[in-house]
């Protein structure tokens, strides 16, 4: 990509409307623009973070025997109203509800375990087709009181959920872990690893416990108990002597932070598959309710989190592997066609020929602004081309987390990154 092509820009001026680091920082950078309180687009740079951010996701559900679907945003309320949800429900002020021509009222979905199980009674029949898990990435759209926090708390926002159907808690239980421990490697890969935690939460009526991802997070919203020597926590509302006990915990090796919670996991029970009649034949021909799981993780939220994170006061530090270009290559010529341009882009032709996802800043702007931009971005690693890395015969390589520059042949860098990528 050449920057004097990219659709965004970044700027120097902090949003006056914005409170949040990781929106401050984000719309300089031209990542994401804000149409409105709690509702962002995301621009060409945010779009690829996310997209990364997405595509590890889906590849550690993919692992696990994840099917991936689209289902629809517009909810029909005969089938929520089966389940007692569409006006029975501690969210039911937080939905957004349209009406058809014919005054017919639609909710706006955001979640969506009444229509995966609805679609799920017309398919699994017998235990033959059992177990199963099916996930999507969709928009959800939530009538928040007060959008805060950036992107870490919207009104319409990606989600991606999964769901799973067993048939009894034993199978239900192999699939609860498996996600669980899927989860754990989303979060190692996403580069927040060692700051999330499986958190203890109360399970409901269905189970006795859920559990939440939290990420430590000094904007995060939610305070969490965690115990180091187990490498979990414990929610704040099922903080109690019981659960203590029930965990092996006692209140000295726990520490109280500030999180946000990144994913959610979520036993169900029978209470979707009784109310929507999702039933299946057993070895004896008996008929059973299919037992089911919820897992949700927020990739927008993550995005945000991790901009909080993994920044500094020049911007942002994006992990390697949802970063938005692998390379960020600075040109200081003083006009198009020179010995630096002309250097510049014979280095940007081979690495683009190669695979290499590079970002080259052609511009014919001040050095500073140039240098100044890159951090900003967050891109992992600057490469410099200018008259005196020419003359010492390569290129400057920088990464982002780094105080130290290194001088490197042309032949040599061209080399290490090609071959990286065949």
């Amino acid at each position: 990509m050449l920057y004097s092509q990219l659709f965004s820009r970044t700027s120097k001026d902090i949003p006056s409307d914005e409170t949040s680091k990781n929106a401050q920082l984000l719309i300089r950078a031209g990542y994401i623009h804000k149409e409105m309180a709690g509702v962002y687009s995301f621009l060409p740079l945010g779009y690829k973070v996310l997209q990364n951010i997405i595509h590890i996701i889906r590849e550690e559900m993919d692992k696990i025997g994840g099917n991936e679907m689209l289902m629809s945003s517009l909810q029909d309320p005969s089938i929520w109203k089966k389940s007692n949800r569409w006006t029975d429900n501690k969210d039911v002020d937080a939905w957004f509800t349209t009406k058809l021509k014919n005054d017919t009222e639609l909710g706006l979905g955001f979640t969506h375990e009444e229509d995966i199980t609805n679609i799920a009674s017309k398919f699994v029949k017998s235990y033959k087709n059992l177990p199963l898990l099916a996930y999507q990435f969709q928009n959800k759209f939530r009538n928040e009181t007060r959008a805060k926090s950036g992107i870490m708390r919207t009104r319409e926002f990606i989600m991606k959920d999964l769901y799973s159907f067993a048939r009894d808690e034993e199978e239900h239980e192999i699939l609860y872990n498996r996600v669980a421990d899927a989860y754990k490697i989303i979060f190692k890969r996403l580069g927040i690893g060692d700051k999330t935690y499986k958190t203890f939460a109360s399970g409901g009526v269905f189970s006795k416990y859920s559990h939440e991802y939290q990420t430590l997070c000094e904007a995060g919203e939610d305070e969490i108990y965690v115990c180091d020597r187990l490498g979990m926590a414990i929610n704040k509302e099922v903080y109690n002597d019981e659960v203590l006990a029930d965990l092996g915990v006692g209140k000295d090796e726990l520490r109280v932070a500030p999180a946000s919670e990144v994913g959610n996991i979520f036993s169900l029970g029978t209470r979707f598959s009784s109310a929507l009649d999702l039933k299946y034949k057993n070895e004896k021909g008996e008929e059973k309710e299919v037992v089911m799981g919820s897992y949700g993780i927020g990739p927008a939220r993550v995005m945000g989190i991790i901009a909080e994170l993994i920044s500094d006061d020049r911007g942002l530090i994006w992990p390697t592997e949802i970063a938005p270009y692998a390379l960020y290559l600075v040109s200081l010529h003083k006009e198009k066609g020179d010995e630096v341009y002309n250097y510049s882009e014979e280095i940007y032709n081979v690495l683009r020929g190669s695979g290499v996802d590079v970002m080259w800043d052609d511009r014919e702007s001040a050095a500073g602004e140039k240098l100044a931009d890159a951090d900003l971005i967050g891109i992992p690693v600057r490469v410099l081309v200018s008259t005196k890395t020419i003359e010492q015969g390569g290129v400057e390589i920088k990464e982002r987390v780094a105080s130290q520059t290194e001088i490197v042949t042309k032949e040599q860098f061209l080399k290490s990154w090609t071959e990286a990528c065949n």
